[in-house]
């Protein structure tokens, strides 16, 4: 583990606090202009999420209907109501975006893909560094808003469903991520920056509860303030 590693570890609440815990609830209002271009509009406006903090999974409910959920596992994802009878599943759903643009429309099976993998990207960053293939560089440090930011470029497994195969994470000086720089390859490889803010404290883990993905520019400055891709306000944090 690098220093930086560490240093970002321990300010979100060290590892040893983070191994107490198998899964993460929270209430999130969702909004941007992404669910719209999709043709997906209001259904994750106001919902709940748990994830894993063990493997790569997430399920939102109600989904679409009050008593559906969905479920997010990187090779399946699948539409559940509550009698655990399967509405709609869809397999090895990461090749079906394949030739997508912006504005191609997408199924509620491809939404529960998206989201599953950025819930869980979100509330298991900076714990999920430690897990088996995942591979951190030091960047250059980074200056925005009078402050100085360290950077830490971080290699995702191949296996993990995630934005892209490399990330960049921008740590303040108390050791909190505060931006998230990534391309989305299943939304056209955009090219997006991702503010975190007003961080709370659940049972010794720190999360940040405001999040706003906005255009990342050539010279890496955000495209402000519009278009706001995707907000995401998270309350009610529970682990378990």
């Amino acid at each position: 583990m690098n220093d930086l590693v560490k240093k970002v570890i321990n300010a979100h609440g060290g590892l040893d606090n983070w191994k107490k815990f198998e899964k993460i609830t929270a209430r999130l209002k969702i909004g941007g202009v992404t669910w719209a271009l999709k043709q997906v509009p209001g259904i994750m406006d106001d919902i709940n999420v748990t994830t894993s903090t063990r493997r790569q999974f997430a399920s939102f409910y109600p989904f679409i209907e009050k008593n559906w959920h969905n479920s997010f596992e990187p090779n399946r994802v699948a539409i559940i109501n509550d009698k655990e009878e399967v509405i709609d599943e869809l397999l090895n759903p990461r090749p079906t975006f394949s030739g997508y643009k912006t504005n191609t429309p997408w199924s509620k099976l491809q939404l529960t893909y998206f989201t599953g993998y950025a819930m869980w990207t979100y509330l298991n960053v900076p714990f999920c560094f430690l897990d088996p293939g995942y591979s951190c560089v030091e960047l250059e440090p980074w200056e925005e808003n009078k402050e100085t930011f360290r950077r830490l470029q971080v290699t995702f497994p191949k296996e993990v469903a995630t934005h892209g195969l490399v990330q960049t994470f921008y740590i303040d000086k108390e050791g909190l991520i505060k931006r998230h720089d990534y391309n989305v390859e299943i939304l056209n490889d955009a090219a997006s920056v991702h503010y975190l803010a007003d961080y709370v404290e659940v049972q010794g883990v720190k999360f940040a509860t405001k999040r706003n993905v906005y255009a990342r520019l050539e010279d890496n400055t955000p495209k402000l303030p519009e278009p706001l891709f995707i907000s995401i306000d998270i309350s009610d944090i529970r682990l378990e």
